[in-house]
């Protein structure tokens, strides 16, 4: 298996491929996230609170991290006015957690430029080939794709 982003001579085996893809989309990430000082999970964090408000634990399985781990993730999130905890209206004990009108900023801010850097790693496929991509990505994602 090659670990840097150019392919020996010939086509990659499934596995290759994917990984090598991988490899490349997690430099996208890393080089965003580091323009904004940001770690990867960090940026996983603001994407999922997007759309959505999340308690403590839910947000620990999307990102497979623990409570203790979670705790210093919204902590650090929340000194920099990215995030709020405030206490769910359903279970006394739990928190939920949201971003704030300037972690929401910062979060769509930060998800159009990972946008553009991720689709400029397709420039050289055809529009055709760009959505075959995402049908077959998605299809291994396990995600049911949308019309249109």
């Amino acid at each position: 298996m090659t670990t840097d982003s150019t392919p020996a001579d010939g086509p990659l085996n499934t596995v290759d491929a994917l990984v090598q893809l991988s490899f490349l989309v997690q430099r996208v990430l890393s080089e965003a996230g580091a323009e904004h000082d940001l770690s990867i999970i960090q940026i996983r964090l603001l994407g999922i609170l997007r759309d959505r408000q999340c308690g403590m634990l839910e947000l620990g399985g999307y990102l497979g991290l623990d409570k203790s781990s979670m705790t210093g993730l919204v902590g650090r999130a929340e000194k920099r006015g990215l995030v709020q905890r405030s206490p769910s209206p359903h279970d006394g004990r739990a928190v939920l957690v949201s971003l704030t009108p300037t972690g929401r900023r910062f979060a769509e801010g930060c998800a159009a430029e990972i946008g553009r850097r991720v689709m400029g790693l397709t420039d050289r496929l055809s529009a055709a080939q760009r959505a075959q991509l995402t049908r077959l990505a998605t299809a291994v994602v396990g995600v049911r794709p949308t019309s249109g």
